[in-house]
């Protein structure tokens, strides 16, 4: 429901990060030719075609080709991950994902980000009638990381994109070693989220299987036990770091910013 450009967000996020950090090149990254089409396509174009986009949009730039650091929020995180794992060219360098939904969300659409409430509802009503359609699938991104975790097979099985980075059908061993060349994997999660459920899986954490209300850590789900995206092992090398900011969804103050997230730009 953003746009790359946004002055009272992207924009703003932007600009603050060229004041502190002088010199330093910042690609807001638009998906489609203007900024309506930016917003619409963050509810209604497949994610695999986005992060396809945004991989060319990458290797077409000489600024980056000596390597990037990517920084993605709420859903931005999990599909810059995605970049991580399918496009290793230009080398992405640190991952920040800020409310990045890495295990997927679920259950409703609390409070729909975006302009249109009308838009709003109707994605509600189409996510409860059928998340794991192929229609639907193909069609709305909030679809693409819906992850029920009372219809487990249903979700392996038909989920299009978050199924296949979080190699739910099998491994992909280009994919580990991609996400396993990041310097650092750095993941916020919002203490006080009302968006994302479970909140947890911003650091990768989610409910235990067949049920909704005990969620598990990381390091107690098969991902990470089976070490089938390099986690374990990029954990034990000190990749992985794991921030907790208090506030909602994407609530946080100029000067946590400024002085836990720009470290990781410099």
């Amino acid at each position: 429901g953003d746009s790359c450009c946004n002055p009272q967000s992207m924009g703003y996020i932007r600009k603050i990060v060229e004041n502190k950090i002088p010199g330093i090149y910042v690609l807001s990254l638009k998906i489609g030719s203007n900024l309506i089409q930016d917003m619409e396509n963050s509810f209604f174009m497949n994610v695999n075609d986005q992060v396809r986009e945004v991989c060319s949009q990458l290797a077409r730039d000489p600024r980056l080709k000596g390597g990037y650091n990517a920084m993605g929020f709420s859903q931005g995180g999990q599909f810059l991950r995605a970049v991580a794992q399918r496009c290793p060219s230009p080398p992405m360098l640190n991952l920040i994902s800020v409310g990045g939904q890495h295990q997927g969300s679920v259950y409703g659409f609390p409070r729909c980000p975006g302009e249109s409430s009308r838009i709003c509802d109707w994605i509600r009503r189409t996510l409860d009638l059928g998340a794991y359609t192929q229609a639907v699938q193909e069609h709305l991104v909030q679809a693409e990381y819906w992850h029920d975790p009372l219809k487990e097979e249903d979700y392996r099985k038909n989920s299009i994109f978050l199924a296949d980075i979080n190699q739910e059908r099998g491994i992909n061993e280009t994919y580990k070693k991609n996400l396993m060349a990041l310097k650092k994997f750095v993941m916020v999660k919002f203490l006080n989220d009302t968006m994302v459920d479970p909140p947890i899986s911003e650091w990768f954490g989610f409910y235990k299987s067949g049920q909704a209300k005990e969620t598990i850590p990381l390091e107690e789900t098969p991902l990470y036990t089976e070490d089938r995206l390099g986690l374990q092992e990029m954990d034990k090398a000190g990749k992985l770091v794991f921030l907790g900011v208090k506030g909602d969804h994407l609530h946080f103050s100029e000067e946590w910013f400024y002085s836990t997230i720009l470290p990781f730009l410099q």
